[in-house]
């Protein structure tokens, strides 16, 4: 057996070790290790789980790529229509990693009822059209079917619905407007579904109806679209997608990424990740200054011992390692009620929504958790392996002890 090792459990197994001057001390150390696991855990999983509930919500209302004309056209509305006739459409198998790509088209409105009015985008979707968002976020209906004929289907937000007083059923009539000369034009529409994306910004503006409206609103051939919105299966390299779709496309085509048109957004979601780096810094520190002051109790009160072992022809490094021994046993134990609790608490999270957000600062109603394997070793394994490097310092102390002085007994 290790000899270090064999010390070191019986160390930690004997009845006065645990009644000792450093009990108490090394309990704190523990439970400093714990809180920082804990602490950093929960910065992790809802720091990502934020940046990923924000990413799909913009997602959903503009895919990761928008692909349309060059123009001087910076409003939401699309002006210049462009032909579904292109090579990278309806599957774009020149570029890696793209999922799917649709076309839509959007338009500006004035939705009008007895007592009130309100403008908003409305977007024209056809058959291509990918659902998968908005069936997260439906919270009353079902989602519009624009597959056959023509219909006057549409899914407005749960905040129009709330402000203009609407319900699943309701009809109401919209304005287009035209040119200065002649009147805007009326189209009705029939409430089939109400959706919540919980990102404000985007649920205050947007409606989805049928793109046949607005192809016939702008006087467009049936295979006219406004842009072609493309979705991608790794986020991460949505900025190298982005370069790849534009060398692709027609020269007078652009292809722009979400991260550019809502950069605020995603400049602001970046700062969770500084936040996060600070966090583990931080606990960390905090965490491997306690682990540093347990062991310096622990050496000073086995004194006796580190002499005894010395006198009998034991190495400085085997005296050291009997405590780092040690000391792995308590960091072990700290991270092992850390994750305990720490995971405890996110899958709290994650399946009872204990912790509500407001949705106008953080465009999520609740703190989301995301959990993976991968990040909870990693971060566990760093937080051993850097306590542990944090403790060779102090342990040098041993080779310092003499073993005549430490063995006297006075």
């Amino acid at each position: 057996m290790n000899f270090e090792l064999f010390i070191a459990k019986r160390i930690i197994g004997s009845k006065s070790y645990k009644s000792s001057v450093s009990a108490p001390i090394i309990k704190i150390g523990i439970a400093a290790i714990a809180i920082g696991i804990v602490v950093m855990l929960i910065a992790i999983a809802t720091g990502l789980g934020l940046q990923e509930k924000i990413r799909d919500k913009v997602a959903a209302f503009n895919g990761h790529i928008i692909v349309d004309n060059y123009d001087t056209n910076a409003s939401d509305e699309s002006q210049v229509p462009i032909s579904i006739d292109q090579d990278f459409y309806p599957e774009f198998t020149a570029v890696e990693g793209i999922t799917h790509i649709q076309g839509t088209a959007s338009k500006f409105t004035l939705i009008r009822t007895e007592q009130d009015f309100e403008g908003v985008v409305v977007k024209g979707v056809g058959k291509d059209y990918s659902w998968n968002y908005f069936e997260e976020f439906l919270v009353d209906g079902r989602l519009p079917d624009f597959s056959g004929k023509l219909n006057n289907e549409i899914l407005i937000s749960n905040y129009l619905a709330n402000r203009l007083g609407f319900k699943v059923g309701n009809q109401f009539q919209t304005l287009f407007a035209e040119n200065l000369d002649r009147l805007p034009r009326i189209r009705n529409f029939e409430i089939v579904g109400i959706y919540n994306s919980g990102f404000q910004e985007l649920d205050k503006k947007f409606c989805l109806i049928d793109i046949r409206h607005i192809q016939r609103l702008n006087k467009w051939e049936p295979d006219q679209v406004g842009a072609f919105e493309i979705f991608i299966n790794d986020f991460t390299k949505i900025e190298e997608k982005g370069e790849e779709v534009y060398r692709e496309v027609p020269s007078l085509m652009k292809s722009t990424t979400i991260t550019k048109k809502y950069s605020s957004v995603f400049n602001w979601i970046e700062i969770f990740d500084n936040n996060t780096y600070g966090i583990i810094a931080i606990m960390i520190l905090v965490a491997g200054i306690n682990m540093i002051t347990a062991l310096l109790v622990l050496i000073l009160e086995r004194t006796q011992m580190i002499g005894i072992l010395k006198a009998l022809g034991t190495a400085n490094w085997s005296v050291r390692k009997v405590f780092l021994y040690n000391a792995s046993y308590l960091i072990g134990l700290g991270l092992l009620w850390g994750n305990i609790i720490g995971l405890s608490l996110l899958f709290a999270q994650k399946y009872f929504k204990l912790f509500p957000l407001n949705p106008d600062t953080y465009y999520v109603s609740e703190a989301p958790v995301y959990l993976s394997l991968d990040y909870i070793l990693l971060l566990n394994f760093g937080t051993f392996v850097l306590c542990l490097l944090m403790l060779l310092i102090p342990s040098v102390i041993v080779s310092k002890i003499s073993p005549v002085k430490a063995i006297r007994f006075d």
